[in-house]
């Protein structure tokens, strides 16, 4: 099973960020970061942090990937 991360990215590209400035924003490590990247699941606490520094809800940042499409 999947999540998107989709959101968050797209947040990153309105607030004119990357992933390197999200990481050190947030203090996560890069390896979480590429976890995101990579449709892993990571702790409410990482995405809690994500969505103080940005002002966001969890439903903004991220959504269920339907495993019935996932290999499409």
């Amino acid at each position: 099973m999947k999540v998107s991360y989709n959101g968050l990215w797209k947040l990153l590209i309105d607030k004119n960020m990357n992933k390197k400035e999200l990481s050190e924003m947030t203090s996560l490590s890069p390896a979480t970061i590429s976890k995101m990247g990579r449709g892993e699941f990571v702790s409410m606490e990482v995405m809690y942090r994500i969505g103080i520094k940005l002002g966001a809800n969890f439903g903004d940042m991220i959504s269920i990937v339907d495993p019935r499409n996932e290999d499409e």
